[in-house]
Protein backbone atom coordinates (compact mmCIF):
# COMPACT_ATOMS: atom_id res chain seq x y z
CA UNK A 1 0.00 0.00 0.00
CA UNK A 2 3.08 2.63 0.64
CA UNK A 3 4.73 1.47 -2.79
CA UNK A 4 1.14 2.40 -4.51
CA UNK A 5 0.64 5.49 -2.26
CA UNK A 6 4.25 6.45 -3.40
CA UNK A 7 2.82 6.65 -6.95
CA UNK A 8 0.74 9.57 -6.35
CA UNK A 9 4.45 11.28 -5.82
CA UNK A 10 6.01 10.05 -8.40
CA UNK A 11 2.99 11.51 -10.53
CA UNK A 12 3.01 15.06 -8.89
CA UNK A 13 6.94 15.22 -9.69
CA UNK A 14 6.60 14.26 -13.28
CA UNK A 15 3.69 16.42 -13.52
CA UNK A 16 5.43 19.75 -12.25
CA UNK A 17 8.61 18.76 -14.13
CA UNK A 18 7.10 18.65 -17.49
CA UNK A 19 4.44 21.56 -16.45
CA UNK A 20 7.20 23.86 -15.65
CA UNK A 21 10.13 22.57 -18.30
CA UNK A 22 7.17 22.77 -20.99
CA UNK A 23 6.80 26.79 -20.02
CA UNK A 24 10.82 27.29 -20.06
CA UNK A 25 11.03 25.05 -23.20
CA UNK A 26 8.59 26.59 -24.89
CA UNK A 27 10.50 30.36 -24.09
CA UNK A 28 13.63 28.55 -24.93
CA UNK A 29 11.88 27.37 -28.76
CA UNK A 30 11.08 30.61 -28.83
CA UNK A 31 14.46 32.49 -28.16
CA UNK A 32 16.35 30.07 -30.52
CA UNK A 33 14.81 30.78 -33.69
CA UNK A 34 14.21 34.37 -32.72
CA UNK A 35 15.96 36.78 -35.84
CA UNK A 36 18.32 38.51 -32.86
CA UNK A 37 21.30 36.77 -32.76
CA UNK A 38 22.09 37.40 -29.17
CA UNK A 39 19.46 35.49 -27.96
CA UNK A 40 19.92 32.83 -30.01
CA UNK A 41 23.62 32.46 -28.49
CA UNK A 42 21.74 32.81 -24.96
CA UNK A 43 19.33 30.09 -25.52
CA UNK A 44 22.06 27.97 -27.23
CA UNK A 45 24.58 28.32 -24.46
CA UNK A 46 22.33 27.32 -21.60
CA UNK A 47 20.90 24.63 -23.73
CA UNK A 48 24.24 23.22 -24.20
CA UNK A 49 25.32 24.12 -20.64
CA UNK A 50 22.24 22.05 -18.70
CA UNK A 51 22.43 19.08 -21.39
CA UNK A 52 26.44 18.78 -20.08
CA UNK A 53 25.06 18.28 -16.82
CA UNK A 54 23.88 15.08 -15.18
CA UNK A 55 20.48 16.03 -13.44
CA UNK A 56 21.78 14.53 -10.46
CA UNK A 57 24.13 17.15 -10.01
CA UNK A 58 21.60 19.66 -10.86
CA UNK A 59 19.64 17.91 -7.99
CA UNK A 60 22.51 18.47 -5.38
CA UNK A 61 22.95 22.32 -6.59
CA UNK A 62 19.09 23.38 -5.74
CA UNK A 63 18.89 21.30 -2.63
CA UNK A 64 22.32 20.93 -0.68
CA UNK A 65 24.02 24.30 -2.67
CA UNK A 66 21.21 26.56 -1.84
CA UNK A 67 20.85 25.34 1.30
CA UNK A 68 24.88 26.47 2.01
CA UNK A 69 23.56 30.42 1.46
CA UNK A 70 20.23 29.66 3.44
CA UNK A 71 17.82 28.90 0.75
CA UNK A 72 16.61 25.58 2.51
CA UNK A 73 14.10 24.26 0.26
CA UNK A 74 11.59 21.07 0.85
CA UNK A 75 13.06 17.68 -1.12
CA UNK A 76 9.83 18.34 -3.78
CA UNK A 77 10.46 21.66 -4.39
CA UNK A 78 14.13 21.63 -4.86
CA UNK A 79 13.40 18.23 -7.06
CA UNK A 80 11.08 20.55 -9.20
CA UNK A 81 13.02 23.31 -9.84
CA UNK A 82 16.08 21.04 -10.91
CA UNK A 83 13.79 18.86 -12.93
CA UNK A 84 11.91 21.73 -14.65
CA UNK A 85 15.59 23.55 -15.51
CA UNK A 86 16.49 19.91 -16.79
CA UNK A 87 13.26 19.33 -18.72
CA UNK A 88 13.08 22.97 -20.04
CA UNK A 89 16.51 22.30 -22.29
CA UNK A 90 15.47 19.24 -23.97
CA UNK A 91 12.18 20.11 -24.37
CA UNK A 92 13.36 23.41 -26.24
CA UNK A 93 15.78 21.90 -28.08
CA UNK A 94 12.90 19.41 -29.18
CA UNK A 95 10.58 21.98 -29.98
CA UNK A 96 12.99 24.08 -32.06
CA UNK A 97 13.84 20.75 -34.63
CA UNK A 98 9.77 20.82 -34.66
CA UNK A 99 9.63 24.30 -35.90
CA UNK A 100 12.40 24.59 -38.30
CA UNK A 101 11.63 21.58 -39.85
CA UNK A 102 8.86 22.89 -41.08
CA UNK A 103 8.82 23.85 -45.09
CA UNK A 104 10.26 27.15 -45.71
CA UNK A 105 7.72 28.15 -48.71
CA UNK A 106 4.99 28.12 -45.27
CA UNK A 107 7.10 31.27 -44.01
CA UNK A 108 7.37 32.96 -47.74
CA UNK A 109 3.45 32.08 -48.20
CA UNK A 110 2.64 34.25 -44.59
CA UNK A 111 4.97 36.66 -45.77
CA UNK A 112 2.89 37.13 -48.85
CA UNK A 113 -0.21 37.44 -47.07
CA UNK A 114 1.57 40.26 -44.54
CA UNK A 115 1.49 38.12 -41.48
CA UNK A 116 4.09 39.44 -38.38
CA UNK A 117 6.43 36.60 -37.25
CA UNK A 118 4.27 35.99 -34.44
CA UNK A 119 0.83 35.74 -36.17
CA UNK A 120 3.32 33.53 -38.83
CA UNK A 121 4.21 31.36 -35.82
CA UNK A 122 0.99 30.98 -34.02
CA UNK A 123 -1.47 31.03 -36.70
CA UNK A 124 0.91 28.94 -39.20
CA UNK A 125 4.07 26.71 -38.20
CA UNK A 126 3.69 26.13 -34.63
CA UNK A 127 -0.23 23.87 -35.15
CA UNK A 128 1.72 21.96 -37.31
CA UNK A 129 4.66 21.89 -35.51
CA UNK A 130 3.09 20.64 -32.24
CA UNK A 131 1.56 17.80 -34.42
CA UNK A 132 5.35 16.63 -35.18
CA UNK A 133 6.47 17.16 -32.00
CA UNK A 134 3.79 15.11 -30.30
CA UNK A 135 5.78 11.37 -30.61
CA UNK A 136 9.12 13.10 -29.20
CA UNK A 137 7.31 14.81 -26.09
CA UNK A 138 5.37 12.27 -24.62
CA UNK A 139 8.65 9.71 -25.55
CA UNK A 140 10.51 12.52 -23.10
CA UNK A 141 7.56 12.38 -21.02
CA UNK A 142 8.55 8.46 -20.21
CA UNK A 143 12.25 9.37 -19.69
CA UNK A 144 10.69 12.05 -17.11
CA UNK A 145 8.48 9.66 -15.08
CA UNK A 146 11.94 7.71 -14.91
CA UNK A 147 14.13 9.99 -14.17
CA UNK A 148 11.94 11.09 -10.73
CA UNK A 149 13.99 8.00 -8.94
CA UNK A 150 16.71 10.12 -9.25
CA UNK A 151 14.66 12.70 -6.52
CA UNK A 152 15.49 10.10 -4.18
CA UNK A 153 18.74 10.68 -3.24
CA UNK A 154 17.68 14.18 -1.72
CA UNK A 155 15.17 12.38 0.36
CA UNK A 156 12.02 12.85 -1.58
CA UNK A 157 9.68 9.90 -1.11
CA UNK A 158 8.67 9.14 -4.54
CA UNK A 159 8.36 5.39 -5.66
CA UNK A 160 12.32 4.47 -5.68
CA UNK A 161 12.54 5.75 -2.31
CA UNK A 162 9.34 4.36 -0.70
CA UNK A 163 10.85 0.63 -2.41
CA UNK A 164 13.96 1.92 -0.45
CA UNK A 165 13.11 2.49 3.12
CA UNK A 166 10.63 -0.86 2.81
CA UNK A 167 13.66 -2.79 1.53
CA UNK A 168 15.37 -1.09 4.88
CA UNK A 169 12.32 -2.62 6.88
CA UNK A 170 11.77 -6.16 5.55
CA UNK A 171 15.22 -6.55 3.60
CA UNK A 172 13.46 -8.51 1.09
CA UNK A 173 15.44 -6.18 -2.01
CA UNK A 174 14.88 -8.94 -4.67
CA UNK A 175 10.45 -9.02 -4.40
CA UNK A 176 10.71 -4.93 -3.43
CA UNK A 177 12.50 -3.44 -6.28
CA UNK A 178 10.45 -6.53 -8.78
CA UNK A 179 7.86 -4.67 -7.45
CA UNK A 180 8.85 -0.82 -8.01
CA UNK A 181 10.15 -1.76 -11.51
CA UNK A 182 6.76 -3.56 -12.45
CA UNK A 183 5.06 0.04 -10.78
CA UNK A 184 7.41 2.01 -13.39
CA UNK A 185 6.68 -0.19 -16.25
CA UNK A 186 2.90 -0.19 -15.87
CA UNK A 187 3.64 3.97 -15.78
CA UNK A 188 5.83 3.88 -19.09
CA UNK A 189 4.57 1.35 -21.07
CA UNK A 190 1.34 3.07 -22.47
CA UNK A 191 2.93 6.28 -22.83
CA UNK A 192 5.42 4.43 -24.89
CA UNK A 193 2.94 3.07 -27.19
CA UNK A 194 0.78 5.85 -27.22
CA UNK A 195 4.18 7.74 -28.50
CA UNK A 196 4.64 4.87 -30.98
CA UNK A 197 0.75 5.18 -32.29
CA UNK A 198 1.26 8.80 -32.81
CA UNK A 199 4.29 8.32 -34.78
CA UNK A 200 2.50 5.78 -37.13
CA UNK A 201 -0.66 7.93 -37.25
CA UNK A 202 0.93 11.36 -37.79
CA UNK A 203 3.47 9.44 -40.21
CA UNK A 204 6.38 11.31 -38.83
CA UNK A 205 9.20 9.41 -40.51
CA UNK A 206 7.61 10.31 -44.05
CA UNK A 207 7.37 13.75 -43.46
Amino acid sequence: MYLVQSIGWTLVLSAIAFALGAIGGFGLMLARISPRPWLRWLALVYIECIQGIPLLILLFIVYFGLSVYGLALPSLIAAGIAMMIYVSAYLGDIWRGCVEAMPKPQWEASECLAFTRWQTLRLVIIPQAVRLSLPPTVGFLVQIIKMTSLASVIGFVELTRAGQIINNTIFQPFLVFLLVGAFYFALCYPLSRWSEAMEKKLNVANR
